[in-house]
């Protein structure tokens, strides 16, 4: 008998993280699911300046490569490069340039059977999947959903097709009872637009848990889609990390 093949899932980074700083952050998860899923790590297309600054330390050094810039997939202001989760911006800009690198991913780095999101990543996977549910042909609906540390997003462009109606793809929900950056009702609140969402809660913060009970639950929840690999999230081309503030 042939070896089951791993569930391909595209994961989408938070605000201020880099490529490599997100596939460090998932490293925990990773293992966990070693066999059972392959992470693709996506980060925003928008760079944005870190606490240290866009430079590297050091007179000699050059800017940070790619993988190492942070970047966010939209901001909340217009004159400045900077995003909160839990304040009604008057803006999203940068969406649209967000929505363009998924779909680019999607196409270029696909099949997917799933998507993951972490904080503002989860909230930019849960409108591409009301996109797709609404018949945008970029995003064709993946066949599950994991959001960890995720919130419904706030401002024009970006609410409304949250809320219109609920999502109806199995969907996992995980979130800390002490994360101080997306507090825990944030995220039980973007649950509540999944029809039959599933909840995973932990006693830490804002970070992607990956100890043993919950890596249990990951498994429970992914044997759901380990036969039978159809459907797969894919643009058509033709007709346990440690805590941060990143959000």
């Amino acid at each position: 008998m042939a070896a089951q093949q791993p569930l391909r899932v595209l994961c989408l980074a938070g605000f201020r993280q880099s490529e490599r700083g997100f596939r460090e952050k998932t490293g925990a998860l990773r293992k966990a699911l070693r066999g059972r899923a392959e992470l693709v790590c996506l980060s925003g297309p928008h760079p944005v300046a870190d606490a240290a600054g866009p430079q590297r330390a050091g007179p000699d050094s050059g800017p940070c490569p790619p993988e190492e810039q942070p970047r966010g997939w939209w901001f909340s202001e217009q004159e400045a490069d900077v995003f909160s989760a839990l304040k009604e911006p008057t803006l999203c800009r940068g969406l649209e340039e967000a929505l363009g690198t998924v779909a680019q991913a999607l196409n270029k780095l696909g099949p997917f059977d799933g998507l993951l999101g972490f904080s503002q990543g989860a909230a930019l996977a849960a409108v591409v999947c009301a996109l797709g549910q609404a018949g945008d042909p970029r995003f064709p609906l993946p066949r599950f959903i994991i959001l960890v540390s995720g919130f419904c997003p706030r401002g024009l462009g970006l609410k409304e097709s949250i809320v219109l109606g609920p999502l109806s793809l199995p969907s996992l929900h995980v979130f800390g009872d002490t994360d101080r950056v997306i507090p825990s009702q944030e995220s039980v609140q973007l649950a509540s637009r999944f029809t039959g969402a599933i909840t995973l809660t932990h006693s830490g913060g804002h970070f992607i848990p990956a100890a043993a009970p919950q890596r249990q639950a990951y498994l429970k929840f992914l044997d759901q889609f380990g036969e039978g690999k159809i459907n797969k999230c894919s643009a058509p081309t033709s007709p346990y990390p440690h805590p941060s503030g990143d959000t």
